[in-house]
């Protein structure tokens, strides 16, 4: 890897494990009762105290500094003066930006006890999104990435939402290339060592169609069918890959034990 890939991997793990930990933090005080809003303090919180910056507070117009998407939400749901239930699910999306660098990652938070397909459809996002990021090496295509995700999701019944995608990133919070999750093997652009890319996939519980609230933001199932997400941003190494957002405590998936 050159200098100045070796330079954006160091910033982006720093990015990465300011984002993750703002995540680890969520995970000790989602309860029924609490407020999208009170999540929103705690992760805004977090990330300034160690020096960095909510990258999506005012991002084109953006009003908060991460995104809280609950049971049939798909993603960019809008932290507001909302309790959560119990039964409910919430995937919670933050981007840490620090020294110019970002790291974004998200994950699925169960509110108190879920329904058996609701932990179904958390655990196959997880899953797919862990086989797509397995095959990662430098030479494959992006159309496989999509295609692991796609065969997995599908396999159990439910869909892949086409109208949001992963994304490069680096110094700018969306960069090139799109990484689709789903489509054809051995199709699209060849990774290679020292690109950074997120891993995103929206899975849907019923028909993978969205739309867009009034506000401009919230993405919400067409059927109103429950939806899950995970993501990682992860960097395309010399001998595979390397996950810049994992949790150094290991609560990469619900429930958590603290």
């Amino acid at each position: 890897m050159t200098d100045k890939m070796l330079e954006a991997f160091d910033g982006t793990r720093k990015a990465g494990s300011i984002a993750s930990g703002a995540l680890d933090e969520v995970a000790k005080i989602i309860k029924p009762g609490i407020k999208t809003d009170d999540i929103d303090k705690l992760c805004f919180e977090f990330i300034n105290d160690n020096h960095a910056y909510s990258a999506p507070l005012f991002y084109r117009g953006y009003p908060k500094s991460c995104c809280t998407s609950t049971n049939h939400i798909v993603c960019h749901g809008i932290p507001r003066n909302k309790f959560l239930k119990e039964g409910d699910i919430v995937n919670v999306d933050v981007t840490a930006q620090k020294n110019e660098w970002h790291g974004d990652t998200s994950r699925m938070y169960f509110i108190g006890e879920v329904s058996t397909k609701a932990k179904k459809l958390v655990r196959t996002t997880y899953e797919a999104m862990i086989k797509s990021i397995k095959i990662l090496k430098d030479g494959i295509q992006i159309g496989d990435i999509g295609y692991v995700i796609q065969n997995h999701v599908e396999a159990a019944g439910f869909s892949v939402v086409r109208d949001f995608c992963g994304h490069g990133i680096g110094r700018n919070f969306h960069e090139p290339p799109n990484i689709l999750h789903y489509g054809e093997s051995k199709t699209g652009e060849k990774l290679k060592t020292g690109m950074i890319f997120t891993i995103e996939p929206m899975i849907n519980e019923g028909n993978y169609e969205t739309k867009i609230l009034n506000d401009g933001w919230t993405a919400v199932t067409k059927d109103k069918k429950l939806s899950a997400q995970f993501e990682h941003t992860i960097g395309i190494t010399d001998n595979g890959y390397e996950i810049f957002t994992s949790s150094k405590k290991e609560l990469d998936f619900p429930p958590y034990k603290i």
